[in-house]
C-alpha cells in the first residue's frame, strides 16, 4: 500500500471509529448529556458500567490517536506538490491528536480510580467530597482546557490548512478544499466555548455548533479518503 492510499484508508478509517465509539459511549454511558448531571451520579454510573464501559473509553481514546499519522500521511501526500504550508499543517495536525488524547485519557485511567473510590462503602462524607473535587478539577482541566479548548482549536487549524492546501494541490479540487475551510473555521469558533466570558456556563452559540461541525468534518474526511482512493 503506498502513501497516497494509506492517507485515503485512514481519512475514512478515523471518523468511522471515532463516531462508533461516540454512539457507543451515548448508548452506554448517555453521553455526552451525563456530562451534565451531578458529580455522584455520574461516577456511580462509571463504577457500575465495569470493565466493558473502561474499554469503550479505551477505544474513544485511541480514535484520538489516529489523527497523529493521518496527518503525517496526508501531509506526505500534499507536501509533493512543494508546498510551504504542509509542514505547519502536520505539526498543527500532531499537536492536535496529542491534546486529545491527554483530554481523553482521563476517562480510562484516572476515573475509574475515583470512582472506585467514591463507591467504597468504606469511603468517609469527607473522603467522597474531596473524590468529586477531583474529579471536577481534572475534568475541567483535562477535558474542558486540553480536549475541547485545545483539541477544538488545533483540530480546527489544521482543518484550515489542509484546505488551505487543498487549493493549490493536484490531488484535490476545490470543491473539497472549501468546505474544509469553512469546517475548520467553524471548529475554531467552537474551541471558544467556555473562554472569557463564557467561563462559567459556556456559549450557547459555540456548545450548538460543535456537534454539528465534527459531524459535517467527518464527512468530509471520508470524502477525502474516497478521493484519494479513487485518484
Amino acid at each position: 500500500m503506498n502513501i497516497q492510499n494509506a492517507a485515503g484508508a485512514l481519512l475514512i478509517m478515523l471518523p468511522l471509529a471515532f463516531n462508533l465509539f461516540f454512539f457507543l459511549l451515548a448508548r452506554r454511558f448517555d453521553y455526552p448529556n451525563i456530562l451534565r448531571s451531578p458529580t455522584a451520579d455520574v461516577l456511580n454510573r462509571f463504577q457500575a458500567g465495569g470493565v466493558s464501559l473502561k474499554l469503550l473509553w479505551y477505544g474513544f481514546m485511541l480514535t484520538a490517536v489516529l489523527l497523529a499519522p493521518l496527518a503525517v500521511l496526508l501531509g506526505q501526500v500534499l507536501g509533493r506538490d512543494g508546498l510551504a504550508i504542509v509542514p505547519t499543517a502536520t505539526v498543527v495536525g500532531v499537536l492536535a491528536a496529542v491534546v486529545q488524547f491527554l483530554g481523553l485519557a482521563r476517562w480510562p485511567f484516572l476515573f475509574p480510580a475515583l470512582a472506585r473510590r467514591y463507591d467504597n462503602p468504606a469511603s468517609t462524607e469527607a473522603t467522597r467530597e474531596a473524590t468529586i473535587v477531583v474529579f471536577e478539577s481534572f475534568h475541567t482541566y483535562l477535558g474542558v482546557a486540553i480536549g475541547e479548548c485545545l483539541g477544538y482549536l488545533f483540530t480546527g487549524a489544521w482543518t484550515v490548512l489542509v484546505g488551505v492546501a487543498m487549493l493549490h494541490s493536484s490531488t484535490f479540487d476545490a470543491w473539497l478544499a472549501w468546505p474544509g475551510i469553512a469546517i475548520g473555521l467553524t471548529l475554531l469558533v467552537g474551541s471558544l466555548e467556555f473562554v472569557g466570558p463564557f467561563e462559567e456556563r459556556g456559549w450557547k452559540l459555540a456548545g450548538t455548533i460543535v456537534p454539528i461541525a465534527y459531524t459535517a468534518w467527518s464527512l468530509w474526511l471520508v470524502i477525502s479518503g474516497l478521493v484519494l482512493l479513487i485518484a
